[in-house]
């Protein structure tokens, strides 16, 4: 293959690897290539021309560098489109309950608390307690044989002696029962959605009433 002297180098106005400055990147640029390779031809030995070997093979190069920042453009494009995108879905959450992953859901004042479970296996039994903001467990809800899946649940505020739990914050476990097996999952819980924060570092982010910050990853099920 054709060698560049240093001179042709300075003449271009390529940097020369003995000239580099620190920290200048390894590389050159697409236009610095086809001006590289341009001028080998034009300056080559007539004598001792480059073969076609070496010449389709500088085409591959040039053409891989070409295709690798065209895609690093469309990546970019892409991924712009898809934050617009997710930031307009965020806006429209705004007042909507999500289903998230948290054993603490509030008990607004229309009395009724929704939320789900999922199990990984069929059940026996499946039971839900409701425990107090001081750890007292004030209602206990058989649901029963339950299949594979989101199962769900409403809560509607009524202790076990019959009375009505006051509006607030109560904790959810779930208990799966087999046999003489039992097994505690996850519980979902239903939320209102107070605002939205877009750019920061783990991603679109729900502010939820009576919770705090969620992540937009963490939410299950979008409600009406």
């Amino acid at each position: 293959m054709t060698q560049i002297s240093p001179e042709l180098l300075d003449r271009l106005g390529l940097s020369r690897p003995d000239k580099k400055p620190e920290g200048a990147m390894d590389r050159l640029g697409q236009s610095d290539f086809l001006k590289l390779m341009t001028t080998q031809l034009q300056n080559q030995d007539p004598m001792e021309p480059m073969d076609n070997g070496d010449f389709l093979g500088q085409m591959a190069q040039f053409s891989t560098v070409t295709g690798i920042e065209q895609l690093s453009k469309s990546f970019e494009k892409l991924a712009q489109s898809l934050g617009q995108n997710q930031t307009l879905q965020a806006a429209s959450l705004v007042g909507k309950d999500v289903l998230v992953p948290v054993e603490f859901g509030e008990l607004r004042p229309d009395g009724l608390v929704n939320g789900a479970v999922d199990l990984q296996r069929s059940t026996e039994e499946l039971q839900i307690d409701v425990y107090s903001p001081n750890g007292e467990r004030i209602r206990r809800m058989n649901l029963g044989a339950a299949g594979r899946g989101l199962q769900e649940f409403t809560w509607n505020g009524l202790r076990d002696d019959g009375t009505f739990a006051p509006p607030g914050v109560y904790e959810f476990k779930a208990t799966a029962r087999s046999g003489t097996q039992s097994e505690a999952v996850d519980t979902f819980l239903d939320a209102r959605v107070e605002s939205v924060a877009v750019g920061s570092d783990a991603g679109l982010a729900l502010t939820v009433q009576g919770l705090g910050e969620i992540s937009f990853s963490d939410v299950r099920r979008i409600g009406g």
